[in-house]
């Protein structure tokens, strides 16, 4: 039952990655009325991660943002599935990376690179960062993902995520990838979405993030400087509708020697930079804050640099 989901999924969507970007975006624009004027897909929550992000903005506007966030949404929707089948020469002209030079200059002194990035842009298309390096074509451009628990859907994904040379790789093994690769001596870009909301015993750290005390993963950091990456921060734009612009700013240059949760805090800090000059395009249907310091503290406490659920004291 679970192959044949998958082979209906994949077939659907084969048929709609073929379809022209015109006609994709006429879809875009059905989807936008039956998700946002019909169904009115978690409306309310949008608004309301809107009014704590922006405080001194009018209702007006923040309605204005957020009738722009589920056109683009839709959008998302549609690009992601156009990756199926869309040649590598026809992508290159929608998206833009720049920058790549400075990451083939860390592949050049034999350093892997770690790309940290959150849910803003069309995140799904940077699998196919690979087709900017000029000088090194071989490398590998890697993406961790959590495994989605719908398995058509999964496999759906690591499908559309793989088709441009990306390698999808879960989570709780990436770093066995990573120490195969340089054993290899394989030059190696994985990409960190590191935007999601931990749950409570994973919380180690908590940052100013959109006006707002968040909970943040440090995982991804851990890892950077446990393979001394050089780290970069994935600067994403939408000047046009079909047209993102991707630049590679570098933000650590050897990760090991950075202090503790700093690459976390910086990463942070240019990304509400990127929210805040087009705001429309971050992931605002996650509810990002629905976990609070308070709360943390009431609940759990910190011993040994780990959390604990207080009713497990002894």
């Amino acid at each position: 039952m679970k192959n044949v989901t998958y082979h209906l999924l994949h077939g659907m969507a084969n048929v709609l990655s073929r379809l022209p970007f015109g006609v994709l975006y006429l879809l875009s624009d059905f989807m936008y009325i039956l998700i946002f004027c019909i169904a009115g897909y978690r409306r309310k929550l949008v608004m309301k991660n809107l009014k704590m992000a922006f405080p001194e903005k009018s209702e007006q506007e923040l309605k204005r943002i957020r009738k722009q966030f589920y056109h683009w949404f839709c959008d998302y929707i549609v690009e992601t599935i156009k990756l199926l089948t869309i040649s590598n020469e026809k992508l290159l002209q929608h998206i833009e990376f720049r920058d790549v030079e400075e990451l083939e200059k860390c592949f050049d002194r034999g350093q892997n690179c770690a790309a940290i990035l959150g849910h803003y842009c069309n995140w799904e298309w940077l699998s196919a960062s690979g087709l900017g390096f000029k000088r090194y074509p071989q490398a590998v451009m890697g993406l961790i993902y959590h495994p989605l628990y719908n398995k058509a859907f999964d496999r759906l994904f690591i499908d559309l995520r793989s088709s441009h040379g990306g390698v999808c790789v879960p989570k709780k093994d990436i770093l066995r990838y990573l120490v195969a690769y340089k054993r290899e001596d394989r030059r190696s870009l994985f990409g960190y979405i590191s935007d999601q909301a931990p749950w409570w015993t994973n919380i180690h750290l908590w940052v100013d993030f959109m006006n707002q005390e968040t909970p943040v993963f440090t995982g991804g950091e851990r890892i950077m400087r446990k393979m001394n990456d050089a780290v970069f921060y994935v600067d994403m734009e939408r000047p046009c509708r079909g047209k993102y612009i991707c630049t590679f700013r570098l933000l650590a240059s050897e990760a090991a020697k950075t202090e503790e949760f700093d690459i976390t805090k910086q990463f942070f800090k240019m990304l509400e930079q990127s929210i805040r000059r087009q705001p429309a395009f971050y992931l605002w249907t996650h509810d990002r804050w629905k976990r609070t310091h308070k709360e943390f503290d009431r609940m759990l406490k910190v011993v040994n640099g780990k959390a604990v659920w207080r009713t497990a004291e002894n």
